[in-house]
């Protein structure tokens, strides 16, 4: 399993000051050291440290299931992950993972509530199904996109 956060192109975009999903700029603010985590790096931001505030649609296509939502970025450059379980995946007692088709549809009945020690083997489940491209996890509190979790 690997986990992504935002392209590395998507996210230089968006630190040169490019348009977000809803063609705004992206908004700066300073991290408090909680709840800031960025969908690039898949850390949280350190208090103090810069960050922005962008929409963003973590899909190719706009159809009524390509949802759009506010997600955080580290102002300053952040490195890539390296795939295995994140930070941002560690820090909250539970997520919502949702499994998607190629068409990049939700496919019904994959969505739920899971527990944090629980979130690698629900999405090894999703992705052993033949009709899953992808699951995607997001914050159970707030709806907000966080990664994306695809097969090797």
């Amino acid at each position: 399993m690997k986990f992504s956060g935002l392209p590395k192109d998507v996210y230089e975009a968006l630190r040169q000051g490019g348009e977000d999903a809803f063609g705004a700029p992206p908004e700066l603010a300073v991290s408090d050291g909680g709840g800031t985590p960025c969908r690039h790096c898949l850390r949280q931001i350190p208090k103090g440290s810069p960050y922005l505030i962008c929409a963003h649609k973590p899909f190719e296509t706009t159809q009524p299931y390509s949802e759009i939502g506010p997600i955080f970025v580290c102002a300053e450059p952040c490195a890539k992950p390296d795939g295995a379980l994140p930070q941002v995946l560690k820090t909250s007692p539970y997520y919502l993972l949702k499994a998607y088709g190629a068409d990049e549809r939700i496919i019904y009945g994959t969505g739920a509530i899971t527990v944090t020690d629980e979130v690698p083997s629900y999405a090894a489940q999703l992705l052993e199904r033949d009709d899953v491209a992808f699951v995607d996890a997001r914050s159970a509190r707030n709806n907000c996109w966080l990664v994306r979790i695809t097969r090797n």
